[in-house]
């Protein structure tokens, strides 16, 4: 026994340390590739397709056809690199005269490798699926980097393999001498007892409980009591969605559009600015990214099925760029919806008191799937108006109700036009 536990911990180790090394490099180049990915969906995707040119041209090769370090000035500054006359630019700029590279200023240079990373990824992604080769010059290395990798994982297989068989070993052996002291102690060990009146007196000790009538009268009056609470508080929310997370027609991503990409809220709801109500996007704002953006990158090729959606929604055919006639609307699902009698103006809130979207809607930017996040109850709305502190200086709104107050001091007329009653919402919902 002593042996074999010898042999176990002289194993164990040099095994626990490789495996860790293994899990940490292959960790450490997951999440440069997935950094990289996030990245370039948002700020490449638009123009650069890894397989086959778009707007501009493709990146699969991208690491064997340029040095880092002309990469790295490249994406920080192209415009620049173009103006000083570098004669790589001033190809590329020839080549692609209709798509002038953008200036990522704000990338660092880690951020670029990154994605620099996610591109090698998705090359050595294509090759080991036999789906077709890579650029000039780059195929043969990442041919034998996969062998290495794939001989380097066979023998940490077989390395686990092996430790399991010695542990399973050692557990046998302690098992069984386990076995043989209990068997060598049985006489030992307590037995339970088993009288034929335990039964009974369980029964006993209960009908003793029911004839106690304060016991009897205390469990009713909780029973009661917690009945009470829970059809209040059930009658309580009779109307309130909080939580509430319908299925919508099109599986939009606010954590992709407004947290990934920071689109601003008022691009797609313009209304909350100059309306009553945000309203939801017309399918065209929409179009004004997916037109090049299809998603296709993700899906081999293939348009999104999501953005797909959008494309029959408008009759659109991607090929041609053409509409056609046969367009419907898209039937989203309504999730925030207060009672008729309750009246709630965007723009008064948005561009007079200045509250963010966040404030009602909760963490927008994180939903993948939008759901009610405040209950939108009265008492809700009246804690918020009691909290809120007015900003009156530099509002327009505030400035005109002074002016009115120092009028009616004066004695002079006042309109109600003067206090916003020519307001289309104070008579129209």
């Amino acid at each position: 026994m002593r042996n074999i536990s010898f042999v176990f911990k002289r194993i164990a180790k040099p095994m626990s340390v490789a495996l860790v090394l293994l899990f940490a490099v292959s960790l450490l180049q997951a999440q440069d590739a997935k950094e990289g990915e996030t990245i370039f969906r948002a700020n490449c995707s638009s123009c650069h397709k890894v397989f086959g040119n778009f707007l501009g041209p493709e990146l699969a090769g991208v690491n064997e056809r340029r040095d880092e370090a002309w990469l790295l000035k490249w994406i920080h500054n192209a415009p620049a690199m173009i103006a000083a006359g570098d004669p790589i630019a001033l190809e590329l700029d020839a080549q692609y005269p209709n798509a002038m590279m953008t200036a990522f200023p704000q990338l660092s240079d880690d951020q670029i490798k990154s994605i620099l990373a996610y591109v090698s990824s998705e090359e050595e992604k294509r090759a080991a699926g036999g789906s077709g080769g890579l650029a000039a010059g780059g195929s043969g290395a990442a041919t034998d980097s996969s062998g290495d990798a794939s001989n380097f994982m066979i023998i940490g297989l077989i390395a686990v393999i092996v430790l399991a068989f010695v542990v399973i070993l050692v557990l046998n052996k302690v098992i069984r001498t386990l076995e043989r002291v209990i068997a060598s102690n049985r006489e030992l060990i307590p037995q339970p007892v088993v009288t034929e009146t335990s039964g009974r007196d369980y029964i006993g000790k209960f009908k003793r409980l029911a004839k106690n009538k304060k016991l009897v009268f205390f469990a009713v009056l909780m029973l009661v009591i917690f009945l009470a609470s829970a059809g209040w508080k059930t009658l309580w929310n009779v109307g309130v969605h909080e939580g509430y997370q319908p299925v919508q027609p099109i599986k939009f991503s606010h954590q992709l559009h407004a947290g990934v990409n920071q689109i601003d809220c008022q691009y797609c709801h313009g209304g909350a600015y100059k309306s009553k109500n945000a309203s939801i996007p017309s399918a065209n704002v929409c179009m004004n990214c997916h037109r090049a953006v299809t998603g296709s990158d993700k899906y081999d090729g293939e348009i999104s099925p999501e953005i797909a959606k959008i494309y029959r929604a408008l009759d659109y055919n991607p090929e041609t760029m053409e509409y056609g006639p046969n367009q419907r609307p898209i039937e989203w699902v309504r999730i925030h919806n207060l009672p008729d009698f309750a009246y709630f103006n965007h723009s008064q809130h948005v561009v007079v008191a200045g509250v963010e979207c966040q404030t009602c809607h909760g963490p927008i930017e994180t939903m993948a799937e939008v759901y009610q996040y405040s209950p939108l109850t009265m008492n809700w709305c009246v804690d918020c108006h009691r909290e809120t502190e007015v900003k009156h200086e530099d509002n327009a709104y505030y400035d005109q109700l002074i002016a009115a107050h120092e009028q009616l001091k004066k004695g002079e007329k006042v309109t109600a036009a003067m206090l916003g009653g020519l307001e289309c919402g104070k008579c129209h919902y």
